[in-house]
């Protein structure tokens, strides 16, 4: 089965990357076929094959002999690997399928904000949809609580987390100007509220400044960047997410071991 759910992933990273270029586009994702991007030649049936065609053909068309974006195999693999662990730690099927989508929404939002800087309304929308349904049925006890989602129980959690962080990034908005965040990081936060709920989210908020932080001071001292240079937020929010949303169990359980350890001292 692990296999299986990493070439799963390979296959839906592959119709993800669709997804992030026909979105830039606005080409059809489910009725256009598939081409080049540079000589706009449709490709074959051989040429889609998730990862494998890309090492095949070299990273290069074989029509124009032009570059294929290193997007591609990337993505792919980000999936699949994605798919692997969350089918690894043992959720309820139910609590599966919802981690499955949701990682692919938040591949999306990664890769998307990291390439244009901008937040897909047509992508944060629907996740944001998809977690208050799921939440909800949790709260009614349609569906039984899972691993990480006994803070929806109290059904205020997951929506006054989202709430509370959505507003904060709207401070931040305000008092930089527009600066420092956009209105997709704003509808990113109550995502985020929604899916980690109190207290996971703070866990997921402290990753994502102290993470972009730091890419941000590394990139200036490379002199890739300086330090009036925008840097997209939406790539650290995602990850610290999924990273909060999979593990933060375990986050909460060190926490609490370091703050009691440092009591005890």
């Amino acid at each position: 089965m692990f296999f299986i759910f990493f070439i799963l992933g390979l296959i839906i990273g592959s119709f993800l990357n669709v997804v992030i270029v026909r979105l830039e586009t606005n080409e059809s994702i489910l009725f256009s076929r598939s081409h080049c991007p540079h000589c706009h030649t449709p490709l074959k049936w051989f040429e889609l094959i998730p990862l494998l065609s890309f090492v095949f053909q070299k990273g290069r068309c074989r029509y124009c002999q032009k570059k294929i974006s290193w997007q591609y195999p990337l993505v792919e693999l980000a999936t699949g690997f994605l798919f692997l662990v969350i089918y690894s730690l043992g959720f309820q099927i139910w609590e599966l399928g919802f981690y499955l989508l949701i990682a692919c929404f938040l591949l999306i939002v990664f890769v998307y904000d990291f390439k244009y800087y901008l937040i897909p309304d047509e992508v944060i929308y629907p996740a944001i949809g998809l977690s208050i349904i799921f939440n909800f049925l949790v709260f009614l006890r349609i569906l039984p609580a899972g691993q990480n989602s006994d803070f929806i129980l109290n059904w205020w959690n997951p929506f006054l987390s989202g709430f509370l962080v959505s507003g904060f990034f709207l401070f931040l908005i305000l008092i930089t100007k527009g600066k420092g965040m956009g209105l997709g990081d704003v509808k990113l936060g109550f995502l985020m509220g929604l899916l980690l709920g109190w207290p996971r989210i703070i866990i997921a908020l402290v990753l994502s400044f102290a993470s972009g932080a730091l890419v941000g001071l590394l990139l200036v001292f490379l002199k890739r960047k300086t330090l009036k240079s925008k840097i997209p937020f939406g790539p650290f929010l995602t990850a610290s997410t999924l990273l909060t949303l999979l593990f933060g169990h375990y986050l909460v359980k060190m926490i609490e071991g370091i703050i009691i350890f440092n009591f005890i001292i």
